[in-house]
């Protein structure tokens, strides 16, 4: 034991500590998104290759095989899109800091955005729904919107909500500190206890929080109220010093974990409903 631990060298340790992060980052990226799936696909692949090669099956090791032995042109086929997206962020610059992720200031400045949006168009009695992301990833709602990429202002939010604009009735995701997407569909809450009180745009935040760590900020455009959904409950109502304070816990200084209780809420309502279209 001392003989391989003498063997090991800084440059190895750095070596396997800059590998790991950049793996996991590449994981964090890929949860929540059709490549998640692609990835859990050819891990059963790979697991049914090694069993039938343990039981020698000829047939079924030979034709894993010759699968295998093509494996560039199979992952540059599957993730030609995510490929593509990574390339085009190295390009830009992006790539490091969606390796490093967000400091705290950018996602203090973010929340400063997101409540002044909210609050203007609350007074204004518009209707809005921001989904702000933690760590559990929304890809798989974004693909159902439009995806725009952009810088979240304050200024380009309320545009999206505004009456005229095509993608007002959806909601606004929002990765890192930038904008998803918009326009895009959510599951809709399937607790009766509150739901039936509750409008879908509202019903449609409470979802989110309950399949997901994501915080959700409500403007209702029939009260003008402001409402902000996380861990499955719902926290109305709010004014901007609120609303401000309580994004910085839960966005900016990370906020605690979610319970486990919501994430066994979470997913009994994502095997009992499928994402629906909505309204407020």
């Amino acid at each position: 034991m001392r003989d391989l631990l003498a063997g090991i060298r800084w440059r190895d340790v750095l070596d396997l500590l800059l590998v790991s992060f950049i793996v996991y980052r590449l994981l964090v990226a890929f949860r929540g998104t059709r490549a998640a799936q692609m990835l859990a696909g050819l891990g059963a692949l790979l697991v049914a290759w090694g069993v039938a090669r343990r039981l020698e099956l000829r047939s079924l090791a030979w034709l894993l095989d010759a699968f295998w032995s093509l494996w560039v042109v199979v992952l540059v086929v599957l993730f030609q899109p995510e490929l593509r997206r990574a390339l085009a962020r190295l390009g830009s610059g992006r790539l490091v800091q969606a390796l490093v992720g967000s400091s705290r200031a950018e996602r203090a400045e973010l929340v400063d955005e997101i409540a002044r949006a909210v609050v203007g168009l609350a007074g204004r009695r518009i209707g809005a729904l921001i989904v702000i992301e933690r760590t559990g990833g929304l890809r798989q709602y974004a693909e159902l919107g439009v995806p725009l990429d952009a810088v979240a202002s304050a200024d380009l939010l309320e545009s999206l909500f505004l009456p005229n604009s095509p993608l007002h009735d959806g909601a606004v995701l929002v990765e890192g500190v930038r904008i998803a997407a918009a326009g895009c569909f959510l599951p809709l809450s399937r607790t009766t206890d509150v739901a039936r009180a509750l409008g879908s745009r509202h019903r449609a935040a409470l979802g989110i929080s309950e399949e997901t760590d994501a915080v959700a900020v409500v403007a209702s455009e029939e009260s003008g109220r402001i409402c902000l959904a996380v861990d499955g409950r719902i926290e109305t109502p709010l004014d901007e010093a609120a609303l401000r304070r309580r994004l910085l816990e839960l966005v900016a200084e990370g906020g605690p974990a979610p319970p486990r209780a919501a994430f066994w809420t979470g997913l009994r309502a994502r095997l009992a409903s499928s994402p629906r279209s909505w309204a407020d």
